[in-house]
């Protein structure tokens, strides 16, 4: 089975046991169903950290895609960091186009720009609700942002059901990207 990328987006400050303990069983069921993601993260502080420690320990492939004013942070030695120069806003954007989908585990504006820039970029968006963070006011948008239907936002409570969900989005996203790539287009 060839790899998916998923993205994660999640807050840069300290977590807080609650959402500690669901970015671990996220990523314990991830492990059981889809063992072949490559994690795509944006930093490695906060929630990120926690997300890359875990997903390394867990044997996941941990894609960093750093702000310019955090290349220097000290990253884990098994992580692929790619330092790309880029300002903050501007490294979401690499994260989210190198992603198959979009997995927002919770977080402030950072996230919600990473939300709103996978659905113009047609990526389905995973949104773990309930979090007490400020992406929990999306659970009140619709399930797509306009009437171009880009790609659905998936508001999941669960994160046993966040990380089947997202696998079965990312295997999708995935065969569809190898199709376009060796030249079927139907």
């Amino acid at each position: 089975m060839s790899s998916v990328y998923i993205g994660i987006a999640a807050h840069s400050e300290e977590p807080n046991e609650v959402i500690s303990e669901k970015a671990r069983i996220f990523l314990e069921e991830l492990s059981r169903h889809c063992s072949e993601a490559r994690l795509v993260l944006g930093g490695y502080w906060g929630l990120m950290k926690l997300v890359a420690d875990e997903a390394l320990r867990r044997g996941f492939t941990v894609v960093i895609v750093p702000p310019v004013e955090m290349e220097d942070v000290e990253y884990p030695e098994k992580a692929i960091v790619i330092k790309t120069g880029s300002s903050f806003r501007v490294r979401s954007v690499f994260l989210v186009r190198t992603s198959d989908v979009l997995v927002v585990l919770g977080g402030g504006a950072g996230c919600i720009q990473e939300l709103v820039t996978a659905y113009t970029e047609r990526k389905p968006v995973l949104l773990l609700t309930s979090t007490g963070y400020p992406t929990d006011f999306v659970e009140a948008w619709p399930a797509y942002l306009d009437n171009r239907m880009l790609a659905p936002i998936i508001k999941v409570r669960d994160p046993r059901e966040l990380a089947r969900r997202a696998c079965e989005e990312a295997r999708k996203k995935s065969s569809r990207r190898s199709a376009i790539s060796r030249g079927d287009y139907r």
